[in-house]
C-alpha cells in the first residue's frame, strides 16, 4: 500500500448508539493515518432526518474521544446536510451526461411487472424519456456490458458484471441525495484516497466506482473489513447482542483495553499474544493483513484482555477508575478502608463494575447474603464452625497471619481442612462464597464488626 498523502475517513450516521463495528473502523483509520502521515476526516453523515438524532451525534464524539481518537478535520465535525447543494451539483451533471434518467416506478409496479420481490429494479424507464416531476427518482444508467472491478487491499480485485448491476437511485421522488451518490460526492470534495469500512457495503463499491468516474474522478482504493459475528456466528445485531461501545464503557472496560480488542478484530500482530502494546499495533498493523474471514466478538477474551489492562494500572490510578463505580453504588465507602481493599481486587476483577459487590460487605451495615452461597455454605456443621471462630478471634492478635492460624486450628478440631472451615466465616461476614482473600478482608473489616457478623449468621442460622 502506498503511503504517500493518505486521506481517510470515518463517515458514522447518528441513528443510534455507537457500534464496536464502527469504532474497529475508525481505530483502523485512525491507525492507517498516523502511520503514514496522512489525514483522518470525521464526517457525519446526517441525511437521513427521519433517524438521526443529535444525541447520537453526541455519543459518536463521546465514543471517538473514550477511545483517543482525534481527527485531524472534523471542524465540529464535517455534517453530510451541510453538503447539500454539492449534491444536487453532482446530480444535474450525471443527468446532463445523459448517464441518468427519471423514473416513476414504483417498488410494486417492478413486482407486478417481474412477479419476484427479490428481483432488483429492470431497467422500465430507462428509454421513456421521462422529465422531472413529482414522484419521480433519479436512477444511475449502468453499462449493460463490461465489468467494474473493485481494487480492496483485504479482497483482493473482486469484480462484478455491469450488467447485473441493477440502475440504482441517485436521488429520490423528494429530490433528496441518498447515500450512494452523496457519500461519493463527500469524497471526492474532501480528498479521500482510502475508503476503509465495513463489509455490508461491498456491494456498494462498483456502484459508487461508477459515480466518482462519472465525476471525473479516479476511484479510491478501498478496503472493506471483515463483518463481526457473536459465538453463534451470526452477525452482531443491537436487537440481539451488546454491541453500544457505550455499554462496555458503562460496565467498567478501559478504552485502552477496547482499543487493544478491537484492533485484533480481523487483524493479529506478531507473535502468539493478545494483550500489545500500542506502539507495536501502530508499529505493525497493516490493512492488506486483515482477515477477510468474519471476525469472532468474543466476550471472554475481551474481559480477559480488559483485566490484564487493569492489573497493569498503578495502585492510585485503579483507585481514581473505580470512584465512579463506587458513587454510584448503594452505600458510601471509606476511602481509606477502600484503599486497602482495592489492593486485594485489582487482581481479581476484570471490568471496574464488578468492584462494588467485591467491597460492599466491607461498607453496608450488614452482608447482602447471597442464597446460593449462604445454602452451600452452611451446612453441619456450620453453627458449631461459626462459634468456635467467634471464640477464636475473640482475643486473638488483629493480623492476616494470626487469623488464619487461628481458624486452621479450628478446622482441626473437626477434622476439616481449611478450605471447609473457612467457607461459613467468609459467607457470614461476605455475603458470599467467593471474593477476596478471607482473611487480609477480615483484618481491614475489624474485629467488632468480624464478631458482631459471625454471631449475626450464627442466630440466623440456629433461629
Amino acid at each position: 500500500m502506498s503511503t504517500s498523502s493518505i486521506r481517510v475517513r470515518f463517515a458514522p450516521s447518528p441513528t443510534g448508539m455507537f457500534h464496536v463495528g464502527g469504532a474497529r473502523s475508525a481505530l483502523f483509520n485512525w491507525v492507517m493515518a498516523r502511520q503514514s502521515g496522512g489525514t483522518l476526516v470525521l464526517r457525519i453523515e446526517d441525511t437521513d432526518t427521519s433517524r438521526n438524532k443529535p444525541e447520537w451525534t453526541e455519543g459518536i464524539i463521546r465514543a471517538l474521544a473514550w477511545l483517543g481518537i482525534d481527527a485531524d478535520e472534523y471542524e465540529g465535525p464535517y455534517f453530510q446536510s451541510a453538503n447539500l447543494e454539492a449534491h444536487q451539483q453532482a446530480l444535474h451533471t450525471i443527468l446532463e451526461q445523459g448517464r441518468a434518467y427519471y423514473c416513476d416506478c414504483t417498488r410494486e409496479d417492478v413486482i407486478a411487472r417481474t412477479g419476484d420481490s427479490n428481483k432488483g429494479y429492470d431497467g422500465y424507464c430507462r428509454d421513456r424519456g421521462l422529465g422531472p416531476g413529482d414522484g419521480r427518482a433519479v436512477r444511475f444508467r449502468t453499462p449493460d456490458e463490461g465489468q467494474t472491478t473493485v481494487v480492496d487491499l483485504i479482497r483482493g480485485k473482486p469484480t462484478f458484471e455491469n450488467r447485473v448491476l441493477e440502475d440504482f437511485v441517485i436521488a429520490r421522488s423528494n429530490g433528496s441525495v441518498p447515500f450512494l451518490l452523496a457519500n461519493a460526492v463527500d469524497d471526492i470534495a474532501q480528498g479521500i484516497t482510502h475508503v476503509v469500512r465495513g463489509e455490508e457495503h461491498l456491494s456498494n463499491a462498483p456502484k459508487q466506482q461508477l459515480l466518482w468516474e462519472a465525476l471525473g474522478h479516479e476511484p479510491p482504493v478501498w478496503a472493506h473489513v471483515p463483518v463481526i459475528v457473536n459465538e453463534k456466528r451470526q452477525k452482531l445485531s443491537k436487537r440481539r447482542d451488546k454491541v453500544a461501545l457505550e455499554d462496555y464503557q458503562a460496565e467498567g472496560f478501559l478504552a485502552e483495553a477496547m482499543r487493544n480488542y478491537l484492533m485484533l478484530l480481523g487483524w493479529a500482530p506478531s507473535g502468539d499474544r493478545e494483550v500489545v502494546p500500542w506502539e507495536v499495533i501502530e508499529r505493525e498493523f497493516r490493512i492488506e493483513d486483515v482477515n477477510a474471514s468474519p471476525a469472532f466478538f468474543d466476550v471472554k477474551k475481551l474481559r480477559a484482555i480488559n483485566g490484564d489492562y487493569i492489573r497493569a494500572l498503578p495502585a492510585a490510578d485503579f483507585v481514581a477508575a473505580c470512584l465512579p463505580f463506587l458513587e454510584r453504588a448503594p452505600f458510601e465507602a471509606d476511602m481509606g478502608v477502600f484503599a486497602q481493599l482495592a489492593e486485594l481486587a485489582q487482581t481479581r476483577v476484570a471490568v471496574l463494575s464488578e468492584i462494588v459487590t467485591m467491597v460492599d460487605f466491607a461498607f453496608l451495615d450488614e452482608p447482602v447474603f447471597d442464597e446460593a452461597s449462604w445454602n452451600k455454605a452452611m451446612k453441619e456443621p456450620a453453627a458449631e464452625i461459626l462459634a468456635a471462630a467467634e471464640d477464636a478471634y475473640r482475643d486473638a492478635p488483629w493480623n492476616t497471619e494470626e487469623l488464619k492460624t487461628r481458624l486452621e486450628q479450628v478446622g482441626a478440631g473437626f477434622g476439616l481442612k481449611l478450605g471447609k472451615t473457612q467457607a461459613p466465616v467468609r459467607v457470614a461476614v461476605t455475603g458470599r462464597t467467593v471474593g477476596l482473600p478471607l482473611f487480609e478482608s477480615l483484618e481491614v473489616l475489624g474485629r467488632d464488626t468480624t464478631l458482631a457478623r459471625i454471631a449475626a449468621a450464627r442466630t440466623r442460622l440456629t433461629g
